[in-house]
């Protein structure tokens, strides 16, 4: 005999547990961004003046739909 009574639902399954994401402290690099979102369109630019780059990253990354690190490690890469 089951101990279980008709109005008791069985138990749950189990779920597995879900592996927790890795997040890396280092910030990624902007040569790896641009070759991976920009270069198929663009050719690297030779120089940015702060400004300029600024309002090309932040067009372009709602364009290419990039991440906030990926904003940052690009400005880094136009403005070493």
């Amino acid at each position: 005999m089951s101990s279980q009574t008709a109005d008791t639902p069985p138990p749950a399954a189990q779920k597995p547990a879900k592996a927790k994401a890795v997040h890396t402290t280092q910030p990624r690099d902007g040569q790896q961004v641009f070759d991976e979102n920009c270069e198929r369109c663009h050719n690297a630019p030779q120089s940015f003046s702060p400004s300029i780059s600024g309002t090309v990253v932040k067009h372009m990354r709602v364009r290419a739909n990039l991440s906030k690190e990926d904003e940052q490690a690009l400005m880094r890469f136009f403005n070493p």
